[in-house]
């Protein structure tokens, strides 16, 4: 059987997610994500994913001061992201600087597994951005070290030069573990592709970040900022986008390929974006999302997907647009990193065939005769 897309095709096994499945939703590694996002930090979920098991309060200590001990930057890295032009796309920014580091840092040696690498990108991500950031916007050479105890506290502080802010770090925490993991997605899958030509962790990630950069899989939380902040008012978002539909255009931020009742994710994002908002008094932005919301299905019968409100989240947070994407990148990472582990643990080659669609067989005629 053939699939544009590979639509509905089961193309392997793991046991890392469930996404999708009547009456369990999506889970990580049998946890709900509602759980999750309402009882856990981002840090318990990658340890979750990367290790198997949710650790205990001596193991969780353990583990965020071992991140925190991988925030640092190698001066070559830093030279890097300084030659990189101020207009280069934070996600080529990470693409590129996690390549360097397999060379400075390659899995294999001085004893680096596929879990140490997930666990050295994952702390130092939003270093990389950070300094990016501050070198090309401010002219400034930043420590990427910082007394923050979590990813997201240390993302927030090392963008702002500030202290993070408790309401914000928690809304960042809460939204990297939604973006944690999600089965067979196209970067996930990507990665896997990678990892069973018995490829380095580096290289899987490298792939799977190029997969996540497009606008269908990635990019769809920052087409909907753009989309949102395009608009005056709620009035004025409904009356635009009932003309964009009606000339069949795209609306970035909603519907799944494999959510048909709604993204589970996204009552949780939807209300952080409120709260942010509510505290911030300013509403918006998130005014003009529920509108938007509103008229998707009323018009098209369509939900949000995650990608959407996380728009609106990420913007109270003070997350640059370009940056909403990367944001993802240092969530999914984590998730990325157990599927290489798990793809290797009971490898073959991804190799699947195509039906052929081109001419018949056919004689070659030479040059002279073709005229």
């Amino acid at each position: 059987m053939t699939t544009s897309g590979l639509n509905g095709i089961t193309a392997g096994s793991s046991a890392i997610s469930t996404v999708g499945q009547e009456d369990v939703g999506l889970t990580y590694r049998g946890y709900s994500i509602t759980d999750l996002a309402a009882k856990s930090t981002f840090e318990e979920v990658a340890f979750l994913l990367i290790y198997g098991k949710l650790p205990g309060q001596r193991e969780l200590d353990a583990y965020k001061k071992k991140l925190s001990g991988l925030r640092s930057l190698p001066d070559a890295l830093k030279t890097l992201l300084e030659a990189m032009p101020s207009s280069t796309h934070p996600m080529d920014v990470l693409r590129t600087g996690s390549s360097l580091l397999g060379t400075l840092e390659p899995e294999g040696k001085d004893g680096r597994t596929a879990a140490s690498v997930g666990d050295r990108l994952t702390a130092s991500f939003g270093s990389m951005l950070a300094y990016w950031y501050r070198f090309h916007s401010r002219n400034e050479r930043i420590e990427t070290e910082s007394d923050e105890d979590t990813i997201a506290g240390h993302f927030l502080r090392l963008m702002s030069g500030k202290p993070a802010d408790p309401l914000k770090r928690k809304a960042l925490d809460t939204t990297l573990v939604l973006y944690a993991e999600h089965e067979f997605n196209a970067s996930t899958f990507t990665a896997r592709v990678i990892t069973s030509t018995l490829s380095d962790t580096y290289s899987a990630i490298v792939g799977a970040i190029g997969a996540l950069r497009g606008p269908l899989h990635g990019g769809a939380n920052e087409a909907a900022m753009e989309l949102v902040s395009s608009f005056d008012s709620p009035q004025d978002a409904e009356k635009s986008l009932i003309h964009m539909l009606e000339a069949r255009r795209l609306v970035m931020g909603f519907g799944h390929r494999v959510y048909k009742n709604g993204d589970p994710r996204s009552p949780i994002v939807k209300g952080l974006a409120k709260e942010l908002s509510e505290t911030a008094g300013n509403m918006s932005y998130y005014d003009i999302s529920e509108r938007i919301e509103t008229v998707m299905m009323r018009e098209k019968g369509m939900h949000p997907n995650l990608d959407f409100y996380a728009a609106t989240a990420y913007h109270m947070c003070g997350i640059p647009t370009a940056m909403f994407t990367p944001v993802f990148v240092i969530a999914r990472t984590s998730g990325w990193v157990a599927h290489v582990i798990e793809q290797r643990a009971n490898n073959k080659l991804i190799r699947p065939l195509s039906d052929y669609t081109g001419p018949s067989p056919r004689a070659y005629i030479g040059v002279k005769e073709r005229g």
